[in-house]
């Protein structure tokens, strides 16, 4: 995800390589971040704070409290934006001894441009920061700030995770094509576009996605043979369920350890 936003930074033209220092333990993965990029990476983080004004935490939760505390004697007038999953804004003050806070949850679709990502941030931000936190977002697809910050524990569980909850969709839809005698190239392609172009009728139609079901759905027809089998099965409760865990997860993962 990171990788994500420093090619967003760059297709856009909001910074120059010249502009962007990345902190990265592997000697790999700082490498190819030079060769691609043309940017500085160093294994010390606190060389990359030098001069910056925004700062990107992108590391596990598991880490988290271990840069914190190695970054934080270094903390100035720097604006923190973390993408780290669970991580409250609470714990990013206390654990920095800073303020200028801004807690990011993007999802995996940010890759191509097509991501959604739900932000806040602390009172201590300014108006210019958040300006600059809403453009690069930006490139990244569509951005949501909000005022509430329980909502990013639920934006976890909803849109950051919920890509593998669609990715989970496809392979059975698939997997029901080849079970029918379809190959799984056709099923594939079949399904791939049934739920993209499913996706964009909600976004352009206007239309509540019940309404949209309706209208698929004929009197004793197959669709409507299928709906009472997936109902049959929980399939809106387990939905419910899944994403409800989820979001229960994030919240503990924010629990400083």
């Amino acid at each position: 995800m990171a990788e994500a936003i420093i090619s967003g930074i760059l297709d856009a033209g909001l910074a120059s390589p010249d502009d962007i220092k990345v902190g990265e333990p592997l000697e790999s993965r700082r490498q190819h971040l030079t060769d691609k990029y043309g940017l500085t990476s160093t294994s010390n983080n606190n060389m990359v704070l030098e001069g910056a004004e925004l700062a990107i935490l992108a590391v596990k939760p598991q880490n988290l409290q271990e840069v914190l505390a190695d970054i934080r004697p270094n903390m100035d007038s720097h604006v923190v934006m973390s993408i780290v999953a669970g991580a409250t804004i609470d714990t990013l003050t206390k654990g920095l001894d800073h303020t200028a806070v801004v807690r990011v949850m993007p999802n995996t679709p940010a890759q191509i441009g097509a991501g959604m990502t739900v932000w806040t941030a602390s009172p201590e931000v300014s108006a210019k920061a958040m300006g600059t936190v809403r453009s690069i977002l930006s490139t990244l697809g569509d951005e949501l700030h909000v005022e509430d910050e329980k909502l990013i524990d639920m934006a976890t569980a909803l849109s950051a995770s919920g890509p593998a909850y669609v990715f989970l969709f496809i392979e059975a839809l698939v997997d029901a094509g080849v079970y029918l005698g379809m190959p799984r190239s056709v099923a594939h392609q079949l399904a791939v576009q049934t739920v993209a172009g499913s996706a964009r009728l909600v976004q352009e139609s206007g239309l509540h996605p019940t309404e949209l079901k309706d209208m698929v759905t004929s009197p004793g027809g197959t669709t409507a043979e299928a709906l009472r089998t997936f109902e049959q099965g929980g399939f809106t409760g387990i939905v419910i369920d899944a994403v409800t865990a989820a979001y229960e997860k994030s919240k503990a993962l924010g629990v400083p350890q």
